[in-house]
């Protein structure tokens, strides 16, 4: 065959392809900004054009929401409820660490362990921990310690399962290299179990924080006199239901600004 026709039959060289990461970014913020108008034009539909006039849900509307949330923002009390809110959020994420890493730990490092607490730990976690309100009340009184009680049980969960699942995952390589430099049981977990679990242990961060803050809300309903939750009470009790919806706009904008700074952090674990 000559060199023309081997030529001729040799594939056609592919036109090169946009990369996929680019315009990402840009491309994920204008998906964003597109899905927070669509939710703006439903909830104005529902509370401006179906809703009958006089009704309920007319107090709910966008406009006196947002310009509640604008007068909210200038009030010097706000700092001083959502920093209560956040202090019960990092005491409870605390607890939850102090608690659920080294028991995941244990329970992955141990088969026997973990066939003997499996059962009851899936029993537990799937208790609400709002059914607890009622007893942590009993028990701890009225204040801040019901509250950290049932903000630890919520996190516990997932920074213990997610810790244990790391430790399984661990590379059994790394394991035989500690003992070959005959390192210590404490050496071990230093330099490599913990460091080898940090990803997991993260991701269970995360979840957490997420399901704190969807259970931080009710609790500061138990008596306390600061918080969001609280702010919550009060403007109900004023029959202020826009500063009420303005407040949960605010909550729902704390929440996400927690989960982006948790998923920063990941990311800038595993950069």
């Amino acid at each position: 065959m000559s060199d023309q026709a081997a030529a001729q039959e040799a594939p056609r060289a592919l036109p090169s392809l946009p990369s996929p990461r680019a315009g990402g970014g840009l491309g994920r913020l204008g998906l964003g900004l597109i899905g927070i108008l669509v939710i703006l034009a439903a909830w104005w539909a529902g509370t401006e054009l179906l809703a009958p006039a006089g009704s309920m849900a007319r107090r709910f509307a966008p406009g006196g929401t947002l310009a509640s949330l604008a007068d909210l923002l200038t009030q010097p009390d706000l700092a001083l409820h959502v920093l209560a809110s956040l202090r019960r959020v990092l005491a409870g994420l605390a607890l939850g660490l102090l608690v659920g890493v080294p028991l995941g730990i244990a329970v992955g490092s141990l088969r026997m362990l973990e066939a003997a607490t499996s059962p009851a730990f899936q029993f537990l976690r799937m208790i609400s921990p709002l059914s607890w309100m009622p007893l942590a009340v009993m028990i701890f009184g009225v204040g801040d310690q019901p509250i950290l009680f049932l903000l630890a049980f919520a996190a516990v969960w997932p920074i213990m399962l997610n810790t244990a699942a790391g430790v399984r995952a661990l590379d059994p390589r790394w394991l035989q290299l500690s003992r070959s430099l005959a390192a210590t049981r404490w050496e071990t977990l230093w330099c490599v179990v913990l460091p080898g679990i940090l990803g997991p242990m993260l991701t269970g961060v995360r979840l957490a924080i997420g399901i704190l803050w969807i259970v931080l809300v009710p609790c500061e309903m138990l008596g306390v006199s600061a918080g969001l939750g609280y702010m919550i009470l009060d403007a109900r009790d004023r029959l202020a239901y826009s500063e009420l919806m303005a407040v949960v706009l605010l909550i729902g904008l704390l929440g996400f600004l927690l989960d982006a700074a948790a998923q920063g952090l990941h990311r800038l674990r595993g950069a």
